[in-house]
Order: C-alpha cells, then sequence, then structure tokens
C-alpha cells in the first residue's frame, strides 16, 4: 500500500511539474507575442525608410550595382551585430531584477558600489524595494574598478552624465519616432494624390495617428501588446512574402551582396557622398534600443524568442527584396522608396497596413519612454509625477500621463517642424 501511494504521490508530483512548465512556456509565448506589437513595431517599419534616407543624398546608381549591394551589406550586418549579437546575446542579460534600460544598469552598480551622488537610499528604504540585493564574488579587477569610482568624485559625475545622456537620447528618439515613422507610412499616398494635395494631406493625416496612439497610452501595455500585435504580425509576413517574391523575381543572386566586402566597393565607390549616406543605414535599427529598455515590460526569454524567430528573418528578406529590385531598376523618375518595389495590384492593400503598423511603431519607445523615467524617479533623479501600474501581474508595466502629453506636443510639433522624410531621418 506505502509502495502504491508513494508511486501515485510520484506520478502526480511529474504531471504537476509537466504542468508548470506547459504554462510558463505558454506565458512565455504569450508576451513573445504581445512584445510584437509593443517593443518591435519601430524596428520592423524601418524598411519604409532606410534605403529612401539611404540615397537621399547624391548617390548615382550604377549597372554594376555597387551602391546597392553596399548598402544592403552594411544594413545586414548592422542589424546582426546590433540587435542580434549586441542586445540578444549580450545586453538582455544585463537585467536589473528584470528591469531593462540605461538607468536600470545605473541603479544596479549604485547598490553594488557607493557611486550615486545622491545618498538617499537608507536601511528602511531598501527594505521597501521590489528589488534583492545579491551578492557576487568581486573579481580582482573589478574590485579595483570598483574602488576607484568609489574614490573619485568626478568618476562619479561622469557616470551619472553619461546615464543622464542615455535617458535623454532614447527620450529623444520617442520624440522622433512617431513623426518619421507616421509620415513614411503616409508617403504612400504620393502614388494616388497630386503633388500639391499631398502636401496639404500628409501633415494632418500624420498629426491624427499620432493624438489617436498617445490617446489609447492609459489602456495598459497588456491591452495594447493584444491590440497591435496582430497588426505587427500581418505587417511582418506581408513584408516577409513581398521580400520572398522580389527576390525570387528580380534578383535571386541577391545573397552575394550579404558578403563584407560589399561595404568596402560601397564606400570606395562613394566616397564622402557613401559617409553620409550612413545616416540612413543607422535608421535599420532605430527602436533596437526598446528590446532593453522594455524589458521590464516583458521577459527576457520572450523578446529573444520574438526577434531572433519572427522579426530578424522578416527584416533581412524585405531588405533583400528591396535591393534585388532596385538592382534592376536604375532609371528612376521618382525618388527611391519601399512602396516602389511593391508590385502594383498589392500596392493599396500594403500601405494600409502599413499605415497601421506606423501608428503602432511608435509604442516601442513611448513604453521605453516610460520605463526609464519611473526607473529615473526611484532614483530621484526626476521631478516628481504620477505613476500608474497598468498591471497586477508584472511590476514594470506602468504608464505616466503628465509624460504621455507631453511626448505626444513634441510629436506634433517636430512633424509641423520638418514636414520631411529626410530631415527627420537625419535629425535620427
Amino acid at each position: 500500500m506505502d509502495e502504491e501511494a508513494g508511486a501515485r504521490a510520484r506520478e502526480r508530483a511529474g504531471l504537476n511539474e509537466n504542468t508548470q512548465k506547459e504554462e510558463s512556456w505558454k506565458i512565455v509565448l504569450t508576451l513573445a507575442y504581445q512584445s510584437l506589437g509593443v517593443v518591435y513595431g519601430d524596428l520592423s517599419i524601418s524598411p519604409l525608410y532606410v534605403f529612401r534616407s539611404t540615397f537621399a543624398e547624391d548617390i548615382q546608381l550604377s549597372d554594376k550595382n555597387e551602391e546597392i549591394y553596399g548598402a544592403l551589406s552594411f544594413v545586414f550586418w548592422t542589424l546582426t551585430l546590433v540587435p542580434l549579437f549586441k542586445y540578444v546575446f549580450v545586453v538582455l542579460k544585463a537585467d536589473d531584477n528584470g528591469e531593462g534600460g540605461t538607468f536600470a544598469l545605473y541603479s544596479l552598480l549604485c547598490r553594488h558600489a557607493k557611486v550615486s551622488l545622491f545618498r538617499n537610499q537608507q536601511t528602511v528604504d531598501e527594505e521597501l524595494l521590489t528589488y534583492k540585493m545579491q551578492l557576487h564574488a568581486d573579481t580582482r579587477n573589478g574590485l579595483r574598478l570598483k574602488k576607484l569610482f568609489e574614490k573619485h568624485k568626478s568618476f562619479q559625475i561622469a557616470l551619472l552624465v553619461m546615464a543622464l545622456l542615455g535617458i535623454c537620447m532614447v527620450i529623444g528618439d520617442g520624440v522622433l519616432t512617431p513623426a518619421i515613422s507616421v509620415f513614411s507610412s503616409v508617403s504612400g499616398l504620393e502614388f494616388y494624390v497630386t503633388k500639391q494635395l499631398h502636401e496639404y494631406v500628409l501633415v494632418p493625416i500624420s498629426c491624427f495617428i499620432l493624438v489617436c496612439l498617445f490617446a489609447l497610452q492609459h489602456y495598459g501595455t497588456h491591452r495594447l501588446g493584444f491590440m497591435f500585435a496582430p497588426i505587427v504580425l500581418t505587417w511582418l509576413i506581408c513584408m516577409s512574402a513581398l521580400g520572398l517574391y522580389n527576390i525570387i523575381h528580380w534578383n535571386p543572386k541577391i545573397y552575394r551582396a550579404l558578403s563584407p566586402y560589399a561595404m568596402y566597393k560601397f564606400m570606395r565607390k562613394t566616397r564622402a557622398g557613401g559617409w553620409k549616406s550612413l545616416a540612413g543605414i543607422l535608421l535599420c535599427i532605430t527602436g533596437s534600443e526598446a528590446m532593453f529598455a522594455d524589458l521590464g515590460h516583458f521577459s527576457q526569454l520572450s523578446i529573444q524568442m520574438a526577434f531572433t524567430f519572427m522579426v530578424y528573418p522578416s527584416l533581412m528578406l524585405v531588405y533583400m527584396g528591396q535591393a534585388a529590385y532596385l538592382s534592376k531598376h536604375h532609371e528612376l523618375d521618382t525618388p527611391i522608396g519601399f512602396y516602389m518595389s511593391v508590385p502594383e495590384r498589392v500596392r493599396r492593400p500594403i500601405i494600409g497596413v502599413a499605415i497601421a503598423a506606423s501608428a503602432v511603431a511608435s509604442q516601442a519607445m513611448i513604453t521605453g519612454t516610460f520605463s526609464i523615467i519611473n526607473q529615473a524617479l526611484a532614483l530621484g533623479y526626476f521631478p516628481t509625477v504620477k505613476v500608474v501600474h497598468t498591471s497586477d501581474k508584472i511590476h514594470g508595466r506602468v504608464y505616466i500621463p503628465e509624460i504621455n502629453w507631453i511626448l505626444m506636443i513634441l510629436c506634433l510639433a517636430v512633424t509641423f517642424g520638418f514636414r520631411d522624410v529626410k530631415s527627420l531621418g537625419n535629425a535620427s
């Protein structure tokens, strides 16, 4: 009897363990799905303006396609080295008890070394923090570096300035990114309206989309994730299909351009113009910092899975497809743009999906801005503002009303001020 009871107990324990594993994977997959709508909207919309900004300077396309192949090679290696290797395999592992972003790293340093200029962390406060102090064995070099920073106040000031500079850049990206994303998507209307009418239509539509986006922020990351994820997923699938079509139809050998040698030939051919065009290449990783800044809203594994298995392959296919199309179309009457590589019979629905995706794209940096300001507020480096926790399960999901409306006003001001994708790209 005892043996039978023990066997049943072990069987129940095994079933419970399997059930917990299944539930944990369900949670991870759900978070990965939600992250598409919150974290990767900005990154996935970048093909709309990367090549357009890259070739906006005085770069003439030649029959040998050295300019196109070189630009594609730069895009491929930039996407591979920064979001994939740097963020997925390195930076995401440097979380502060589940939180990510510049100030999460700074707060982690402040708790393990006395480098904070504001001595506001008392013993009583530590008990109220959601973080738990974990002691790690200091290496000899690490201990020396720790003592160096604790001894010299100038190093502490430099560290704080770097952290503040990082948070300012993320907020600046949160202002510029919505404008350039919406502008780029709405620019597809130029195929169906006159140039004069296009100038009057572009700004009002862009501003309307931006106002609607910021008005939805109070619903929180959980609801917005489920609301926006289908749009971004549809956009990624459309881009993958479009990229495959262009590769097969126009230039199946475009994969040869992925060689680093193509970058050398590009720079040798374009010289000064090529150096200026690198600003456009850099736009292909716009929003990648949201992978780390939004870590508190999701989980490390969910963000890694979504990028590695969905976002990265889709981006590479669409960039290769655009390059394949451009390699066979050198003489262009209009500026190079994403919609030129879209077959005319499916252009209207693609523009509709792109406009919807561009509205979602800005969510990544808006959410990241809420997170890093919340972290700065906890450290005493930001004025007191109202912070609303939108989830009772994930502590990092916050909404800050004052910051939301300030961001909206700044985005509208940038939209009215620049009125041009090229200028916005250079500013970004």
